[in-house]
């Protein structure tokens, strides 16, 4: 299971491939390759779920910082997309980004939110990646997604992946690949594991 929240578009057909050469001496079906755990639509939705359920707290007249460790362009830049989709509609004045890979990256935008006006800098994870410890002046909103939930969306994936093998056949290895990435012709490709947002899961 390609462990991405839609930052990554490169990851599920990289694991497709990987796949492919570890089945290809296997039986059919040995592999099977569950749909990613999340895509960018679903990312929106969580991230405004959570920021909806920080405003019922009262007025609320800070920003909300998403946070993730940061990863290749393209997927920087999506999280910034992001933030303005979750932005949309919500009566939240600021939603910044962090790309935070430690503890001075994250202080950097909770101090960035104070500058902009911001009296409390509530930190959000757009990622499953714990974001590092909150500076002064930031509140950890906690993860994205509590253990029960995350278990239960998991479980999901694996079974729509045996229900599909099971209803047609498809094991999830035939995926093209994406845009960025080589192509070989007239061979099977060697597996590719660069994943700038998630990791690869197999069983």
């Amino acid at each position: 299971m390609p462990v991405t929240l839609g930052r990554d578009p490169g990851l599920a057909p990289a694991a497709a491939q990987a796949l492919a050469w570890a089945a290809r001496d296997r039986p059919p079906g040995s592999f099977l390759l569950a749909d990613p755990l999340g895509t960018v639509t679903h990312l929106v939705g969580w991230l405004r779920s959570k920021v909806t359920g920080i405003l019922r707290g009262g007025d609320f007249t800070g920003a909300v910082l998403l946070v993730a460790p940061p990863a290749d362009p393209e997927a920087d830049a999506e999280l910034f997309k992001v933030a303005r989709l979750v932005w949309q509609y919500l009566p939240v004045r600021w939603v910044e980004v962090a790309l935070a890979g430690d503890e001075s990256a994250l202080a950097e935008g909770v101090d960035r939110c104070l500058r902009l006006g911001a009296d409390e800098v509530v930190v959000v994870p757009a990622s499953l990646v714990p974001p590092p410890a909150c500076p002064p002046g930031g509140r950890d909103a906690g993860p994205l997604l509590g253990p029960a939930a995350l278990a239960a969306l998991i479980a999901e994936r694996a079974t729509q992946a045996e229900r599909r093998w099971e209803r047609d056949g498809d094991d999830g290895l035939r995926m093209k690949p994406h845009h960025g990435h080589g192509h070989t012709l007239g061979r099977t490709p060697e597996p590719t594991t660069e994943t700038p947002e998630g990791t690869l899961t197999h069983g």
